[in-house]
């Protein structure tokens, strides 16, 4: 007991004296410094006095999928900073090998009483699930699933998602998965359909917070097109990555009104490497100009380049996704989309701090338009082109 006061009154800077009033309950403590005590106790992870375990937590958990990306942290210090403004204390979970999964993390958050969780990028059906069970306030900024069809197919168990001839097939319709977030097959739908309430899984949802994704393929395709291309490729994330399926769509949908040209699409991980990798194969179909999902896959497309002696942006025009940190100061600097990063974020943080405060928003999904930004990685296209490579493999255009 003893060393749990000296703890908790070392990181808030006061008295032990003032840590065991607190804890007994005791008048004299302002609102403020009860506050920061109960959350210091969280922190630590120590139990709260029963008397005092009614009292939710001013927590907030910030699940990112990784950190390597630098959109990540940026996401991270808007919102978390937005959070202490209002009083919250922000608690930063990210997935690195070898360490807790989100599905751990979500277990955590939980056994904290945390007030709300932000998840930027996905969780799975059985995590979004034990969410929408425990009632807790949730804000999903750039979802990497589509849990409104999720939720559609719960409602109806039995019946096949429809799929519109202009989008990709989705990962549950072609029957994949990805190791690190199982897909919502027919086994894990009646799982979780068994578990939830039903009434609540038919009524209930998260508000989501995303970037736009078809408006900022639109605005990439049509600086290139205006630079004479029409030889465009597009490079987004894997398949089951709702905004890179988003693009996909989209960029098939242009592709189709336009005659002629060759536009082919390649899914790469979020990495350099698998950019660099993806980009080589893209590079084989003879295309002018590429259009990334991400700035790190765009920038491994400009090495790609180079190592094909192609010069960039002489032989091929590159528009990167994000407008993450330093993009101004690569060689050349990356023309890219930015997200607004500043207003996802404090958007994400309102919506979120209205659940808290008993206001239930209804699960629409707030787009947010990105702005296109010009640097020198795009110039106009040659008019000879290029020529597809012969001894790669070309990708399958979507």
């Amino acid at each position: 007991m003893t060393r749990r006061l000296a703890e908790v009154a070392k990181r808030v800077g006061v008295s032990e004296a003032t840590v065991s009033r607190v804890l007994n309950g005791k008048p004299g403590v302002s609102d403020g410094t009860r506050q920061a005590v109960l959350t210091a106790l969280d922190v630590l992870g120590y139990e709260r006095p029963t008397q005092l375990r009614g009292v939710r937590a001013r927590l907030v958990g910030l699940v990112l999928p990784e950190l390597q990306n630098p959109i990540f942290p940026a996401l991270a210090e808007v919102a978390g900073g937005a959070l202490v403004q209002l009083g919250f204390t922000p608690v930063l979970c990210t997935r690195t090998a070898g360490g807790l999964t989100e599905a751990e993390y979500v277990t955590m958050l939980l056994d904290q009483q945390v007030s709300g969780v932000i998840f930027c990028g996905g969780l799975s059906a059985d995590e979004y699930g034990a969410l929408l069970q425990r009632g807790v306030p949730v804000v999903l900024l750039n979802a990497a699933v589509d849990y409104a069809a999720i939720q559609a197919e719960q409602r109806q168990p039995d019946r096949a998602p429809a799929r519109s001839a202009d989008r990709p097939p989705s990962l549950l319709e072609r029957g994949g998965q990805r190791p690190a977030e199982r897909a919502y097959d027919r086994q894990d739908r009646h799982g979780l359909h068994d578990r939830l309430d039903r009434k609540a899984v038919r009524t209930i949802g998260f508000p989501q917070v995303s970037t736009d994704d078809v408006a900022a393929v639109q605005q990439a395709y049509a600086h290139l097109a205006s630079l004479g291309h029409t030889r465009i490729g597009l490079m987004v994330g894997p398949a089951d990555h709702t905004p890179s399926r988003r693009k996909a769509a989209a960029f098939t949908a242009l592709a189709a009104r336009t005659s002629g040209g060759n536009h082919p699409v390649g899914h790469a991980l979020f990495s350099f490497e698998g950019g660099q990798a993806v980009a080589t194969e893209l590079l084989a179909t003879g295309i002018t100009a590429l259009i990334c999902g991400s700035d790190i896959l765009a920038l491994g497309a400009i090495r790609a380049a180079r190592r094909q002696g192609l010069s960039v942006p002489a032989d091929l025009s590159v528009v990167g996704y994000d407008d993450s940190a330093f993009m101004n100061y690569t060689d050349p600097p990356l023309t890219t989309l930015r997200q607004p990063i500043e207003a996802m974020s404090r958007a994400a943080v309102t919506l979120l701090a209205n659940q808290i405060n008993g206001t239930n928003p209804t699960p629409k999904e707030l787009l947010h338009e990105p702005e296109l930004v010009v640097r020198h990685s795009t110039a106009p296209a040659h008019q000879g082109g290029r020529h597809a490579q012969p001894g790669l493999r070309a990708v399958g255009t979507d």
